[in-house]
């Protein structure tokens, strides 16, 4: 039996649910606190991939799957080659992490997990969370749910979706080069919208390839499935090969503030909470960083949700999107510029919104053009 009643309940067990309660459990502070954890999955599938970079070993140990050092990006024009020291890129399948993260908690006496799908949660003096077979309270609530006014009112706020499905395909003779990873291969297109091609070989017979629009709509299943056919068999250059699994995702880049539905007791997390980076889609380190500050803020006894975000790149982000939004056939030139005019230290640093008032000029000055000046004063209004 579960108890009505718990300190803490977070709503999702994907990444920034599972990360949150990781951090909660394996903090002494909070042995004493009752945590319950409610998702309609048992998460026992490898449903999509999470990539990041880092200059030093992380607390994920051996979870990532492969690690590279090197990485090139492909534009119409010209190949750039980074090598990324003393950075590693890094991914990790979402069912390692899944299983990783179950197996840590479940050895955790005051954490429980709650297959279930929530409703409706709701704030009186305790927070009330609905499920379909049953109902709790909790004194907070920590929601991945994104908010129904992100759909109804988005159109007042910048908004792209970046969309994608990748195929892991297997070949029977080694082809790939698993020292480094493809970045962005804007070579094959769909018309003049911002498109790329992914790739992550994680062994010489096996890599993940993944087409990636960053757009206002999405495709047809089918339109992702023949532009990676293509480019396997006329980039890569490969005939024979099986698809041992796929993935599919749609990310929103977004302005819209979806911090402003965070109250004292209800704090939106993950996607709902405006936890992934609107420029670019990364959420793995943003998470964590998140994550952190929210466990400090719950020990200072703050609100959780308290400087969660970095007012300049708030402003970067809303620029970036404004030109990729008003002018997409420019995000070819845009990444183009950014990967082959900045060294790898500035650039992820800049990425991992922790640049300095210089670094941040060097990027501007490598993205300095007419779409940018505009989109600047646009954004100022």
């Amino acid at each position: 039996m579960h108890k009505p009643h718990y300190d803490y309940i977070i709503v999702g067990n994907g990444l920034a649910g599972l990360q949150l309660a990781l951090a909660l459990g394996n903090d002494a502070f909070f042995n004493d606190k009752q945590i319950a954890l409610i998702d309609p999955s048992t998460k026992s599938e490898n449903d999509k991939t999470w990539s990041f970079w880092e200059t030093e070993d992380s607390t994920w140990g051996k979870l990532p799957y492969k690690t590279w050092q090197k990485a090139t990006i492909y534009s119409s024009k010209k190949e750039i080659k980074l090598n990324l020291k003393p950075y590693s890129y890094k991914s990790i399948r979402a069912l390692d992490f899944y299983n990783y993260a179950k197996a840590n908690l479940k050895q955790k006496h005051n954490i429980h997990f709650i297959t279930d799908t929530v409703t409706k949660v709701s704030e009186k003096d305790l927070v009330s969370v609905i499920t379909e077979t049953n109902s709790y309270t909790a004194n907070h609530v920590f929601d991945s749910r994104i908010t129904p006014d992100f759909t109804t009112q988005n159109k007042k706020h910048t908004t792209l979706l970046q969309h994608f499905k990748g195929w892991i395909i297997r070949t029977e003779f080694p082809v790939f080069d698993d020292t480094q990873i493809t970045m962005m291969d804007y070579r094959l297109k769909d018309g003049n919208q911002t498109t790329f091609m992914y790739v992550l070989p994680f062994s010489k017979t096996e890599a993940l390839v993944e087409f990636t629009y960053f757009t206002e709509n999405t495709v047809k299943e089918s339109t992702y499935d023949s532009y990676i056919k293509h480019y396997i068999s006329d980039y890569l250059k490969i005939e024979n090969y099986t698809i041992a699994e796929t993935e599919s995702g749609v990310i929103p880049m977004t302005t819209f503030p979806f911090s402003n539905n965070n109250t004292s007791n209800i704090t939106k997390i993950g996607t709902a909470g405006g936890w992934v980076k609107p420029s670019t889609g990364y959420s793995f380190k943003h998470t964590q960083k998140k994550v952190t500050m929210v466990v400090a803020n719950i020990k200072a006894n703050q609100p959780p949700s308290k400087n969660l975000f970095i007012v300049k790149y708030k402003f970067y982000d809303k620029i970036f999107l404004k030109v990729l939004k008003d002018e997409n056939h420019k995000g070819e030139w845009i990444f183009e510029q950014y990967y082959s005019k900045n060294d790898v230290n500035t650039m992820f640093r800049f990425l991992d919104e922790e640049s300095t008032f210089t670094e941040d000029l060097k990027i501007m000055w490598s993205l300095f053009s007419f779409s940018f000046i505009k989109a600047f004063f646009r954004t100022l209004k």
